[in-house]
C-alpha cells in the first residue's frame, strides 16, 4: 500500500520540513525517557514551540508542555495532544539511532507522535490559515502512569480551555498512512486484580493437614473463565486474563499462599462493573469451598475511551475531503488496548484516531520502530483538521 498522494501545498511544505523533523524524531528515539522524567524531551518541545511563536506553559503533570497560538478574533479553541514518554524495554532494533538509555526505549511510537504534532505546529505557526485558538498539549507518562489524569487534576482545561480535543496513535499492521476512525467506545478500560489465595502450608506427603492454596488457585483459574462466557451478554465485550500465577518453591511443600494477577478489559462501564463484581464473588466463593481465603486487591485503571459522535464525524470528514476515501482504513474496529486520553475525552468532546504504521513490529515490542514515512501524513492531517475546525 503506497501512502496517499495528492498535490497539496500543505503536504508540499511539510515535505520540505521532513528531513529536519525525521532527524528530530530519531534524536528523541535515541534519548528516551520514562514517564514523569521526560525532561530532555520537554525542553526540546518547549524550545521549538517558543521558536515558532507559541505561548508556552510548562510544568503541568511535572514535565507537560502546553503551547497556545491565537489568530484573528475567532472564539473557538481546538486542542491537539501527543504523548512523550518511553517504556522500560531494552531495544533490539540495532538501528544507528537506537536508544542510548539502557532498558528504556520508544517502543510505542511516542517519539513519532511528539514529532508529528511538532511538525503540524510549525506549519500552523508559519503558514496556518485559521481564526481562533490552537492548543498543542504534550503529555507525560501515558504508559500506565496516568499523565493525562495528572494534567487534568492540576487544572489543564481550567487554565487552557478547549472546545474539542483530538489525539492520534500509530497502528502497526495497518497499511502505512491509512487513517482509522471509530465512533463511540474505541479503546477498552484496563483494570488489574491481584488475588492472594491464602491457605495453610505443610508437607506435601500429608496434604490432609494443610489447606492447599495451589489446588484452590488452580480451580479459581478455571472458574474465572466463566465470567465472560456466562455473565457478559454475548454481544458485549469483556476480557479476563490471568497473566501470572505464583506459589511454592519446591515439589514436596505445600505453600501458605498463591498469588494470581489479572488484567480486565471492557468497553462499557456496565460490563466493567459486572466483571469486578463477579471476579470478587467467584474468587471468595471458590477459595472458601477449599477451606482457603481469597484476599483481593482490585485496582481500577484507565477508563473506556469513548469518541464523541460529532467530533469523530468531523475528523473523518476532514480525512475524506483532503486525503480521499482510499486513505481511510475501512472496517477498523475498537481495540482492547487502553489509553489515558480517555480521561481527557471525559472532560471535553473529541476524537482519538489512528494512522497505519505499516508492516512493523507490534507496539511494546523491543524490535518496534515508528515509521518515518507516516510523519507527513499525520502532520498534514492535523493542519487540515485545525484549519477546518477554526475555519
Amino acid at each position: 500500500m503506497s501512502l496517499p498522494t495528492q498535490p497539496d501545498p500543505v503536504r508540499a511544505r511539510i515535505q520540505e520540513y521532513l528531513p529536519e523533523m525525521v532527524s528530530l524524531r530519531r534524536d528523541i528515539h535515541t534519548h528516551p525517557e520514562l514517564g514523569y522524567h521526560e525532561h530532555r524531551t520537554s525542553d526540546l518541545v518547549a524550545e521549538r514551540l517558543e521558536q515558532w511563536g507559541f505561548e508556552v506553559d510548562r510544568g503541568l503533570g511535572g514535565t507537560g508542555v502546553v503551547g497556545t497560538l491565537k489568530r484573528g478574533n475567532g472564539g473557538a479553541v481546538i486542542g491537539l495532544r501527543a504523548d512523550m514518554d518511553a517504556l522500560p524495554i531494552e531495544e533490539t532494533t540495532g538501528l544507528p539511532y537506537a536508544s542510548r538509555n539502557p532498558g528504556v526505549m520508544h517502543a510505542c511510537g511516542h517519539d513519532g507522535h511528539t514529532t508529528t504534532l511538532l511538525t503540524a505546529a510549525r506549519y500552523l505557526a508559519e503558514h496556518g490559515e485559521f481564526d481562533g485558538t490552537l492548543r498543542v498539549i504534550f503529555q507525560p507518562a501515558e504508559e500506565s502512569l496516568a499523565g493525562a489524569l495528572k494534567m487534568l487534576e492540576e487544572g489543564l482545561f481550567e487554565r487552557f480551555p478547549c472546545d474539542a480535543i483530538f489525539g492520534l496513535h500509530n497502528m502497526p499492521g495497518v497499511p502505512a498512512g491509512k487513517l482509522c476512525f471509530v465512533e463511540g467506545p474505541t479503546m477498552a478500560s484496563s483494570d488489574t486484580a491481584i488475588i492472594r489465595v491464602q491457605g495453610r502450608g505443610g508437607h506435601g506427603a500429608v496434604p490432609q493437614l494443610s489447606v492447599d492454596p495451589v489446588v484452590a488457585a488452580a480451580s479459581l483459574v478455571m472458574a474465572l473463565q466463566s465470567v465472560v462466557s456466562r455473565n457478559v451478554a454475548p454481544l458485549e465485550t469483556g476480557v479476563v486474563t490471568i497473566g501470572s500465577i505464583q506459589g511454592g518453591t519446591v515439589s514436596n511443600v505445600i505453600p501458605d499462599s498463591v498469588e494470581l494477577k489479572l488484567t480486565i478489559r471492557a468497553f462499557s462501564n456496565q460490563v466493567r462493573d459486572l466483571l469486578e463484581r463477579r471476579i470478587i464473588e467467584i474468587s471468595k466463593a471458590q477459595a472458601q469451598s477449599f477451606g482457603a481465603e481469597a484476599l483481593i486487591d482490585y485496582q481500577r485503571g484507565y477508563p473506556v475511551l469513548v469518541n464523541h459522535t460529532s467530533e469523530t464525524q468531523l475528523a473523518r470528514e476532514v480525512a475524506l475531503e483532503h486525503f480521499g476515501e482510499d486513505a481511510i482504513e475501512a472496517g477498523f474496529e475498537p481495540i482492547t488496548a487502553s489509553e489515558d486520553f480517555a480521561y481527557m475525552l471525559e472532560k471535553v468532546p473529541g476524537c482519538y484516531l489512528f494512522v497505519g504504521n505499516g508492516d512493523s513490529a507490534s507496539l511494546h515490542n523491543p524490535g518496534y520502530n515508528f515509521n518515518d514515512e507516516i510523519l507527513p501524513v499525520g502532520a498534514a492531517y492535523w493542519v487540515k483538521l485545525v484549519e477546518r475546525y477554526l475555519g
